[in-house]
């Protein structure tokens, strides 16, 4: 282990500590960066940049000589993974269609799932960090693939009035899949905004920010995003301190997330994205919270196993929901900023849960009590927000303001009555 290889023991054990705050600062970074990149420069080419990255700065962490090297290395690894993370979802989201974006977006979080699961089965057979580190980092050789058999984002061209090219990978698309383009789509196409210019489309961070229905739904989607890094590894890391095997307990936050995410599917199609996201807000609250009735004794740390259990379900329904609803939220000229912006607050939450896990040596019941209350504050937040199941997508920073205000009806009728509608690109035919 790298601790014992830098004699990160006893008086420089912090320095571990440190090691692991930089990484999920880089991830942080990273979710800020790479999508403010992707929302100038397209999904497409941060992303490949990112996978380059990941690859260079992976390997070179298994090579590092001195900590001193491996700290920025790490930090550059995790820089990469945040891009990645951000401008990878944002471009599955803007290339399927309406109906399948509940369904994708959630499998989207699976292979992270299997990922978690995997690293106790890995690091059971490869106990030498250096080549531990290869193991993990190698695997992204395959994604090179990506620049030949990815598009850019269709929405992302068309908001930037690059028609040409988004007619194309469009009817690219429809010849794979045996899909013709009539009329209809030729007129939502030419009512999507194409002769804007690029400088006049591009948003940032602070437009999210500068209206007041989208300030509000900003604030409430960051903090949500909080909530889920800040329980989703909190009782991860609280788990592993009840008791038992290592290697078991990483793998079992792992499997119990699974349920959660094919559960999610369902839940997000039958109920819709702002009720799916309370009702598991209020799981992980609830279970946290009960264990805070139950007394401090070896026989009922089964049930504590439970609860925790439940909780990380929660947080396993929350966190690939909220992705899916902030995606859905925030315009298309903002959206990897606002979609990176918002991560960048679970990432703040990741940071916080291992000193939040740490309090139960003040008072045991400090840790489930906050990751209890925390989440319940999320919950009260989702009633702010306005459903986006079957919404389409907002492409302006107009659109977003104007989403989710009850407003007069106007005589502008919407494309999915079969009339114009300025701005926006009817789901099913992207």
């Amino acid at each position: 282990m790298a601790a014992y290889v830098w004699d990160l023991v006893c008086g420089r054990f912090q320095l571990s500590n440190i090691a692991q705050s930089v990484f999920m600062l880089g991830v942080l970074i990273g979710n800020v960066l790479f999508g403010m990149f992707s929302d100038k420069y397209g999904r497409k080419l941060p992303m490949m940049f990112a996978i380059v990255l990941l690859l260079v700065a992976g390997v070179g962490t298994s090579l590092a000589p001195w900590y001193e090297l491996f700290l920025p290395l790490r930090f550059a690894t995790a820089l990469a993974i945040g891009g990645l993370m951000i401008s990878s979802f944002v471009l599955t989201m803007e290339v399927v269609g309406g109906k399948w974006r509940t369904v994708v977006s959630t499998l989207h979080h699976i292979p992270f799932n299997l990922g978690h699961m995997s690293m106790a089965l890995i690091s059971y057979f490869i106990r030498n960090w250096r080549q531990f580190q290869l193991a993990i980092t190698l695997p992204s050789l395959f994604f090179f693939t990506y620049w030949w058999i990815i598009p850019e984002s269709p929405r992302w061209l068309l908001a930037m009035g690059k028609e040409k090219q988004a007619r194309k990978i469009l009817t690219a698309g429809a010849s794979r899949n045996n899909r013709k383009l009539d009329g209809e789509f030729e007129k939502s196409l030419m009512n999507s905004q194409p002769g804007k210019g690029a400088e006049e489309n591009k948003g940032n961070l602070f437009d999210l920010f500068r209206t007041p229905n989208l300030r509000k739904k900003t604030l409430a989607v960051f903090f949500n995003w909080m909530v889920c890094g800040l329980c989703f590894y909190g009782l991860a890391q609280y788990m592993g301190e009840i008791g038992g095997n290592i290697f078991v307990n990483v793998a079992s936050s792992g499997l119990i997330e699974l349920p959660g995410a094919f559960l999610c599917i369902y839940l997000l199609e039958k109920f819709g994205r702002r009720n799916t996201l309370l009702s598991a807000n209020l799981v992980t609250a609830m279970a946290c919270i009960l264990i805070t009735f139950l007394p401090q004794n070896s026989e009922v740390e089964h049930f504590k196993f439970i609860l925790a259990s439940l909780g990380i379900v929660g947080s396993s329904i929350a966190f690939p929901t909220i992705y899916l609803f902030s995606g859905e939220l925030f315009p298309t000229v903002v959206r990897n900023v606002g979609v990176g912006s918002a991560s960048m607050c679970a990432r703040i939450g990741s940071i916080i849960a291992p000193f939040v896990s740490s309090l139960g040596v003040f008072n045991v019941y400090l840790p489930p009590m906050i990751f209890g209350t925390v989440p319940l504050i999320g919950a009260l937040l989702c009633l702010l927000l306005p459903e986006t199941r079957g919404a389409q997508l907002p492409v302006t920073i107009e659109d977003g303001e104007r989403f989710g205000l009850k407003l007069k009806k106007s005589p502008t009728k919407t494309l999915e009555n079969g009339t114009h509608n300025s701005g926006f690109v009817a789901d099913e035919q992207l």
